[in-house]
């Protein structure tokens, strides 16, 4: 029983951000005017980080509980732009940016788990200055928290950065 117990543990640890909740249709915004499209953008991390301290859960999208792509979900369809729920299905969304043109309100994606060369981590960028990137995401030992993009861990994982809208 213990082991089953521990393999379940596992297996959730395993599976990350990878929560199996979808949405049929995927509305990606193309390029506004940029005071429109600064505005949303600004109103989308706005609502990010309200989660901040918020524990992890996975599968959740609130405050008794936020996983990353349920934070990135819950946060951009506050400007009514509806993503994928999973993180590795919002990796084909919007556009690819060379991370040096990383701007605030893109996203973030990782592949957190060397064992499955998959992504499973996203994150959303709250500020970019000078190379310097912070992202807002929930990890599931600290919660909803703002990391650094200079941290070895998340550079040895990030795969690539989308831009949405």
């Amino acid at each position: 029983m213990k082991k089953l117990l521990l393999l379940c543990v596992f297996s959730l640890l395993l599976a990350s951000c990878g929560s199996s909740r979808r949405t049929t249709d995927t509305k990606v915004i193309g390029k506004g005017t940029a005071t429109v499209t600064n505005k949303r953008i600004s109103k989308v991390v706005k609502h990010a980080r309200t989660f901040e301290g918020t524990r992890y859960k996975f599968g959740g999208t609130d405050k008794r509980g936020m996983d990353c792509s349920g934070l990135v979900y819950t946060s951009y369809r506050t400007e009514n732009i509806e993503l994928p729920r999973v993180s590795r299905d919002m990796a084909t969304k919007g556009i690819r940016v060379k991370l040096k043109e990383v701007q605030k309100g893109d996203l973030v994606f990782f592949k957190t788990n060397k064992n499955r060369n998959v992504i499973n981590h996203v994150g959303l960028v709250v500020e970019s200055k000078k190379g310097d990137v912070h992202f807002i995401h929930s990890t599931s030992s600290r919660g909803v928290i703002i990391s650094s993009l200079d941290e070895k861990y998340w550079k040895n994982a990030f795969v690539e950065v989308r831009r949405i809208i």
